[in-house]
């Protein structure tokens, strides 16, 4: 195999941008990289259609009573845009200061090349090494993976019989320190929309007649928190509870104080619900935001309008014990219970998941039911990363949403434990994104620990 910085450079030359259809030559190029590779380390590799772009899935069977883990990953990128912010070419490797530079270098090619060529390693050790693997690898997961759920649900039996999931498409907050991920937000999002009158009016020959809909959805954006901070749609925090001690302990070891945090963000101060520090906030506790508002006259200068519409955009994060769809329905039904007179609402989703938590074993919270293998897996891997990066991992929430984690314990029935391998610094959606060659290094040589001790566990 190939040096992985070489290879990783390779994988970053194909501009795999899967929102955008004139990048058809760069996912084409993506996935055949990884199929190639995979096929070089003994997988038998097929393609499978979607509506959209293809899902890699890429099997090495050994015996059937040998371990069985399956491994995520995703070969499309976000766009470059802007391209002149970046110090180099976006799809043109570069190295510098212990990093590699370009897009899709952390988010998620570099993981992958960890995996992989930490596989290549245990290989070379032991060729027959008896450890069932499958791949999959999405082209889909920078547009929110429409075609992913559709895949599990046809191959859920040939995915099922796996002991757990490994993803490494999280992060960490630094070179040194990695996070075990415990928990990932689930995710409502929609669009409100209001109108008013047939067309927009003058202002001066029908202000005070009609109700205006940007001064209505005012109104009824200010209905959806309290005073304090928290989210006032009733039954939202059903089912919520706050994190156990041993939570709060890990989130202490993470090196970044509130005082940090308030620094970075260049604010001075914190808006959090009761019961949440701003670092606990973010992780543990479920939240709805309005993340853009609009209508009426956006140009320069005066233009005296009462509009005829107005709209909203929302999103929920969801933590464990709430549901999306549960969720969904109640803010919709919300919205037109408050929608003001006069008004009328449409509402138009754009997708919902479910949050997904996993427990490491000897928790106050493990569940009694947690199997075997999940628990040799949590353990497997904290020491290989301790052996590898010199520090224990921490196990923490992350507030993000991975869609797909929580498809793959409802349809799959399988829990999937997650690696962060990239950092702040790696600048993941923005120019100059890169990824450390120490987490690169480390991590083949901890995972290739992992690879090898699982199979230790071999029936045989």
């Amino acid at each position: 195999m190939k040096d992985p910085v070489t290879l990783l450079s390779e994988y970053i030359s194909h501009a795999s941008v899967s929102t955008d259809p004139s990048a058809k030559a760069g996912m084409r190029g993506a996935i055949n990289f990884a199929a190639t590779r995979l096929e070089k380390l003994g997988f038998s590799v097929e393609e499978v259609p979607t509506p959209l772009h293809p899902i890699l899935l890429a099997e090495r069977r050994t015996s059937p009573e040998d371990p069985h883990i399956l491994i995520y990953g995703h070969y499309d990128v976000q766009p470059a845009d802007p391209e002149a912010l970046w110090t180099s070419p976006p799809y043109e490797a570069r190295i510098q200061e212990n990093r590699i530079y370009g897009r899709g270098a952390a988010d998620n090619k570099g993981p992958q090349i960890v995996h992989m060529a930490a596989l290549n390693k245990a290989l070379s050790n032991d060729p027959d090494l008896p450890l069932n693997i499958t791949y999959f690898i999405e082209g889909e997961e920078e547009i929110g993976s429409p075609s992913f759920r559709g895949f599990l649900e046809k191959y859920k039996d040939r995915l099922s019989n796996a002991d757990f999931v490994l993803l490494s498409d999280t992060g960490s907050p630094s070179p040194e320190q990695l996070v075990i991920t415990t928990a990932l937000r689930g995710l409502v999002s929609l669009e409100v929309n209001l109108t008013g009158p047939r067309m927009d009016l003058h202002s001066g020959i029908h202000g005070g007649a009609v109700r205006n809909p940007l001064q209505a959805l005012s109104t009824l954006l200010a209905t959806l928190h309290k005073e304090d901070g928290s989210v006032n749609l009733p039954g939202f925090y059903e089912g919520v509870s706050l994190p156990e001690p041993w939570e709060r302990e890990e989130l202490s070891r993470l090196p970044t104080t509130v005082e940090d945090y308030a620094k970075f963000l260049a604010v001075d101060d914190f808006f959090t619900a009761p019961g949440y520090s701003a670092l606990e906030a973010v992780r543990f506790g479920p939240t709805l935001e309005i993340n853009g508002i609009g209508g009426g006259f956006q140009g320069k200068g005066q233009k005296t309008v009462i509009p005829s519409k107005a709209f909203a955009k929302i999103t929920c994060r969801l933590v464990a014990g709430q549901n999306a769809d549960r969720i969904e329905k109640l803010l919709i039904q919300t919205l037109e219970q408050r929608c003001p007179r006069g008004i009328k609402l449409a509402v138009e989703t754009h997708g919902n998941g479910d949050p997904y938590s996993v427990v490491p074993p000897g928790r106050t919270n493990t569940p009694p039911d947690q199997t075997e293998a999940i628990r040799d897996g949590f353990r497997l891997i904290e020491k290989s990363v301790e052996n590898s990066f010199g520090k224990r991992p921490l196990y923490l929430r992350e507030g993000g949403s991975v869609p797909i984690i929580a498809d793959l314990k409802n349809i799959v029935g399988l829990d999937t434990i997650m690696v962060g391998l990239f950092t702040p610094e790696d600048n993941l959606h923005a120019p100059d994104e890169s990824f450390h060659l120490g987490i690169l290094h480390n991590g083949i040589t901890a995972f290739s620990q992992v690879f090898k001790e699982l199979a230790q566990n071999a029936k045989r």
